[in-house]
């Protein structure tokens, strides 16, 4: 018990450090600026943060969101990314040792390999680890940003290529080469498979958006997200989080579209006297509606949000959900 709550401490400090990394990646590589040089500095005053406000968390909580020099406000940003890294790690550490992890896991590796597979929570482990990394800095870039770096993205892809060589990735190669007995190469092909259908979906609606619009309505970064996640998930879990990144991401417009209503609504109601309830009504949700010629919806936000929860959670949903028809 003492050394899982070593191991716990250790994995929450980890995430702090890298989540720290994190803030100087969101910041700089959409700038293009280097992550490794100059050291951290206030983005107001542009004075060297010494190492002791360098703190994860801590530093920002003791300074009140404040530069110690300039007093200029500093993101709560910072502080999040940090905190949300530690706890996705400790969570990295701690999925895999689960009962109920295991138990839907397992199922869904014997189901599409032909041969055992070894559970390893240390591979699973490391690997959620790198994936939770490399989508939080994605999606607190692309809330802040609308971008999605390449530096994040390809890399990512192929992180997620290599892993599969460690960690079983589950998908249909099994079933198409039953008489392959090396696991690895079915996990590279079902890793594979999970990139392609991810970013081909994302690509094909972006291409038939083009079409039909004759604008871009969805940036390229979001096909390598797509891929990235693809590539650590495989093919049942990347349907997952377009289906439930979707979904939220429609959810979200919705919700944006009633509120700027709402908003014009109580305008013209001020400005223009006498108008008919019902017209009024029609004329605000027609400028309402008008906010997608000037907003860009960060849809990467919503991918990884989607990818976070089915890394984690995504496979004893689908088991819940199957268990219906059982």
């Amino acid at each position: 018990m003492i050394l899982t709550y070593f191991y716990i401490a250790a994995f929450f400090l980890f995430g702090l450090v890298f989540g720290s990394f994190l803030n100087v990646c969101i910041y700089r590589m959409p700038r293009d600026l280097s992550v490794v040089s100059p050291r951290s500095a206030c983005p107001a005053c542009g004075m060297a943060i010494a190492f002791y406000d360098n703190v994860p968390v801590l530093s920002w909580v003791v300074l009140r969101g404040k530069c110690r020099n300039c007093k200029s406000r500093i993101s709560p940003r910072y502080a999040i990314v940090e905190f949300v890294t530690g706890l996705l790690f400790v969570a990295a550490y701690l999925a895999p040792q689960a009962a109920w992890f295991q138990e839907h896991s397992r199922t869904a590796l014997l189901k599409s390999f032909p041969v055992d597979v070894a559970y390893d929570p240390t591979a699973i482990s490391i690997r959620l680890c790198v994936l939770s990394f490399l989508l939080v800095g994605l999606i607190f870039t692309d809330a802040e940003t609308k971008l999605l770096p390449d530096l994040l993205t390809k890399p990512g892809i192929v992180a997620g290529l290599a892993f599969s060589l460690w960690a079983a990735v589950e998908g249909p190669a099994g079933y198409f080469w039953r008489s392959m007995e090396n696991w690895r190469v079915l996990s590279l092909l079902n890793s594979l498979a999970g990139a392609v259908m991810g970013s081909a979906f994302i690509l094909g609606i972006a291409l038939a958006y083009e079409a039909l619009r004759g604008v871009e309505g969805m940036g390229r970064g979001d096909v390598k997200l797509m891929a990235l996640i693809g590539a650590f998930l495989g093919v049942k879990l990347t349907l997952l989080v377009l289906l439930l990144g979707s979904l939220v991401g429609s959810l979200f417009g919705i919700f944006l579209i009633v509120i700027v209503w709402r908003k014009r609504l109580a305008r013209r109601k001020g400005k223009v006297r006498g108008e008919a309830p019902a017209k009024a009504r029609g004329r605000a949700w027609k400028s309402a509606i008008l906010i997608y010629r000037n907003f860009e919806i960060p849809f990467g936000v919503f991918l990884g949000i989607a990818a976070l929860f089915s890394a984690f959670c995504g496979q004893s949903l689908i088991d819940w959900y199957l268990g219906f028809y059982h």
